[in-house]
């Protein structure tokens, strides 16, 4: 009987092996080439990706652990798959999400939302040569303050406006130009912080002015302005205190009041009115707010606000009043390095001519057309999306209608809120942060609240919106 034959060894790969085994770089990116379809892409961009999946499979062969799958599929087969992958998942950073938070203006999702006429707006601006600083009429050099100007004016009945690009900038400016080495005097109730541990006396001491405080945090009268005024004064200021509320024991001293003061030693009262509101929102239900003409008729020299929040723009930093002292912040260099570009001015003058020309503002500006939303139309919203989240989540997922309560954001109104509905979310295995990631990774952002998620549906404007087909595999 003849001996049986020992069985046949079959080498199993060695890390040695299988590195050297690894396509060159070049035979890969032809591959992607081939098989990608990215005539778009450069050499350079598909060079960066292939060496990096290539350094992870030498580090997980050297390790050991790749070694048995790279066996069982071609190594080029696996390196194409690896970079389509990364090339798919390369996409911008910045990308669009669906604001369930119960926050209209989210500082932190961008605020406002821009009406269409402003988008078109920008789109012009950017693909066209535009006379930004250009006089159509006389062939001079102009002034981009021209293309904004006069719409501020009429809106809020001051003499001149300037721009730049955000509140904290123009009041940065403001007290570089009127206060450098001199005082300016404001209550100890109006310093105010915002977000980002920004405060205002950080802001007065980069720009140079001297900070005097009068009055106490709750109460403050016209005879503590009245004493602090001396020789080193240069301006009064007051401040909204749009993000906070002191409630109880409370003075203040009024506009109108402040700037008799001022008269009387030859001063300005410069107002920081922050939220910006050009149009009385009480007559749509909503807490008051301080209109700008009303501080422009009560006397402010200057008042500061900003355009991406209750006026519903872009992001920016409007001034307005006396002419005389717009011409003065517009002679100081810092003026040019606060400006606004061309995208954000065409967007912010297609935002006022809707202010000025539109009958119903309401509706044309997203931001004022989500704080009037009726009710009824979010509770519809409501019923909506819990029959497709139903669905979508499966039976594991509880969905249900709840009452909730919205704000405005961005400081205006902290202490106000408005009626809304939200869906209530839970799960028996998952806790409610856990919930959250799953729906943020679909690009949904509600809230956590009482240890249960919320999609808040005061500024979700359709069902579908939060159902995408991603949140399936989120």
């Amino acid at each position: 009987m003849a001996p049986s034959k020992p069985p046949k060894r079959i080498d199993q790969p060695t890390p040695a092996r299988a590195l050297a085994e690894l396509p060159s770089v070049d035979r890969c990116i032809a591959a992607i080439q081939a098989h990608c379809q990215t005539p778009e892409l450069s050499r350079d961009y598909l060079k960066r990706v292939v060496r990096a999946v290539l350094a992870e499979l030498r580090s997980t062969m050297t390790a050991g652990d790749g070694v048995a799958a790279a066996a069982g599929k071609p190594l080029l087969d696996e390196v194409v798959a690896r970079a389509r992958e990364r090339i798919d998942a390369d996409r911008p950073r910045m990308q669009p999400v669906v604001n369930a938070t119960g926050v209209i203006l989210h500082t932190n999702l961008g605020r406002a939302l821009l009406a269409e006429s402003a988008l078109a707006a920008m789109v012009t601006a950017a693909r066209a040569p535009v006379n930004l600083e250009y006089s159509l009429a006389t062939g001079d050099r102009g002034d981009r303050d021209d293309l904004i100007e006069q719409e501020l004016c009429e809106l809020t009945g001051a003499e001149g406006a300037t721009v730049v690009n955000n509140n904290a900038a123009a009041v940065l400016l403001v007290l570089n130009s009127l206060a450098e080495g001199r005082e300016v005097i404001v209550s100890r109730g109006e310093l105010i912080e915002i977000g980002g541990s920004f405060r205002l006396p950080d802001v007065m001491a980069r720009a140079g002015a001297l900070l005097r405080e009068v009055g106490t945090t709750n109460r403050t009268h016209r005879d503590d302005y009245a004493r602090a005024i001396g020789p080193q004064s240069a301006l009064l200021m007051k401040v909204h205190p749009s993000n906070y509320r002191i409630v109880g024991f409370t003075a203040t001293v009024e506009l109108r009041e402040l700037v008799e003061l001022a008269r009387l030693h030859d001063l300005v009262v410069v107002e920081d009115l922050g939220a910006g509101a050009l149009i009385d929102l009480s007559r749509f239900g909503l807490p008051r707010e301080p209109v700008v003409r009303e501080s422009i008729d009560a006397g402010a020299a200057l008042v500061t606000f900003s355009g991406d929040k209750l006026l519903g723009g872009p992001q920016a930093g409007v001034v307005v009043g006396q002419a005389r002292l717009i011409a003065r912040l517009k002679r100081n260099p810092l003026w040019r390095a606060l400006r606004c570009d061309k995208l954000r001015l065409a967007a912010l003058e297609a935002t006022l001519r809707l202010y000025r020309q539109s009958a119903e503002p309401e509706r044309a500006l997203p931001t004022l057309r989500l704080l009037t939303r009726p009710l009824a139309a979010i509770a519809e919203i409501a019923e909506n999306a819990r029959a497709l989240l139903v669905q979508q989540l499966g039976p594991e997922f509880t969905v249900t209608i709840v009452e909730s309560r919205a704000q405005i954001g961005s400081g205006a109104q902290p202490a106000e809120e408005l009626v809304s509905r939200a869906l209530k979310i839970t799960h028996p295995e998952l806790s409610a942060t856990q919930i959250a990631a799953r729906f943020r990774r679909a690009r949904i952002i509600g809230r956590v609240h009482d240890d249960a998620f919320l999609l808040d549906l005061r500024a979700v404007e359709s069902a579908e919106s939060l159902v995408p087909p991603t949140l399936a595999t989120a």
